[in-house]
């Protein structure tokens, strides 16, 4: 009901402004162009600098990859190219309402974004004022869906994601006590702690919890502190850079527990880290490599045939879970926009309830409040001898 009424709220504003003269979209009817010619902007909402920056670009490729191989798409009968419109939002939430309000001016169709909840969350705000559709990419809180009407989401949401890495602690690693450790206001790192905190409670753990500033660069004492509490386990769901710092000091003080991350830990960087250690880690994540040979087989030649976006991949051609979701999340938008029959946001936000089709994360549709319907995580474990992520198993919650 509620996509209902934003949906008629976006057609009233739209009309209105036509009425008055106004344009929510480029004139085209000013600049005809010739079959073929025609163009429809995606925008891209996602951080390419700041705590979040190794992840929004990784993110990016994902959909410059899937832009690589489908630049058109068949709107209304007619032939559209594709442009991408990328945006830094720079990781935070001051900053998520301008890059969101600069996608707006650009005259996107739909926004593709963010790496992030809270800077999502930020940026929902302009997207709903606006009545532009905005699809999350791996941004796993509730909020961002629950508070604004026009933002989709591709990954699971922070309450299964916490559940799942608490059950799997609990119940396959035979650990009572658990250590938590996130950033001090990020909204992700905060709501995952809680429902991780709040499973493990329920299935009869102890979790000791402590937050950290932002910037912080040694980590030592907090890991000292878990093992003074006898943790099993240490949760952080934090950045990549954080990650790396928290494997390191693990490392370095001899910690023999397990160390438990989020999605943001499935990265090339934070397996670097762990290589040549004894660290015994595991993620919660939205894709394995080998789940989809044709993508894996495609995106590593164009990689390794890209210096700059190989760089941004880190350096090696290791395929991150974010990726693969970013790759879905630009082929959701152009399924949205040919089942819309136009370029009008209005119409692709209506369009997108009704999108379906089977993606290289899984089956892509999407509830009554706009999320994924996603009932399973990959869980990963760090292989410290060959440097890769090993697949442990699809963990559900009943």
């Amino acid at each position: 009901m509620k996509r209902v009424f934003a949906i008629l709220l976006c057609v009233a504003m739209m009309l209105s402004m036509v009425a008055c003269g106004g344009n929510t979209a480029a004139p085209e009817a000013d600049a005809p162009a010739a079959e073929g010619d025609k163009i429809v902007k995606i925008g891209v909402f996602e951080p390419q600098t700041g705590d979040n920056g190794a992840g929004g670009k990784q993110e990016i490729l994902g959909m410059q990859y899937a832009h690589s191989l489908f630049p058109t798409v068949e709107i209304g009968g007619e032939t559209y190219n594709v442009q991408l419109e990328i945006v830094d939002n720079r990781t935070s939430a001051e900053n998520g309402p301008s890059a969101a309000a600069e996608l707006i001016n650009r005259d996107v169709s739909i926004v593709l974004g963010s790496y992030g909840s809270g800077v999502s969350i930020a940026g929902g705000e302009v997207f709903a004022e606006a009545g532009m559709p905005a699809l999350g990419t791996s941004c796993t809180n509730p909020q961002v869906t629950a508070d604004c009407e026009v933002y989709f989401r591709l990954a699971f949401l922070d309450p299964f994601q916490g559940t799942v890495l608490a059950n799997y602690a609990f119940n396959e690693l035979g650990i009572d006590t658990a250590y938590t450790l996130a950033m001090l206001g990020s909204d992700y790192d905060q709501g995952l702690v809680f429902y991780f905190k709040e499973a493990f409670e329920a299935l009869g753990g102890t979790v000791i919890s402590e937050d950290f500033p932002e910037g912080t660069a040694n980590f030592v004492s907090y890991v000292t502190n878990a093992k003074s509490n006898n943790a099993g386990v240490i949760f952080a769901p934090v950045s990549i850079n954080y990650a790396q710092l928290i494997v390191e000091a693990a490392a370095s003080q001899g910690y023999e527990g397990a160390l438990l991350g989020s999605d943001t830990w499935d990265n090339n960087k934070v397996i670097e880290a762990a290589t040549g250690t004894d660290i015994e880690a595991f993620v919660t994540t939205f894709y394995q490599e080998g789940g989809a040979p044709e993508f894996d087989t495609g995106i590593k030649e164009w990689l390794n045939a890209n210096p700059d976006m190989l760089t941004n991949n880190g350096g090696n051609d290791m395929i991150a879970a974010v990726t693969a979701i970013g790759y879905d999340a630009y082929l959701t938008a152009l399924e949205a926009l040919k089942l819309a029959g136009s370029t009008d946001r209005a119409a692709v936000l209506e369009a997108m309830p009704n999108v379906s089709f089977e993606g290289v994360t899984g089956l892509i549709e999407f509830d009554e409040i706009g999320d994924a319907k996603r009932d399973g995580a990959f869980i990963k474990t760090a292989n410290t001898v060959d440097g890769v992520w090993d697949f442990v198993k699809v963990q559900t919650v009943e």
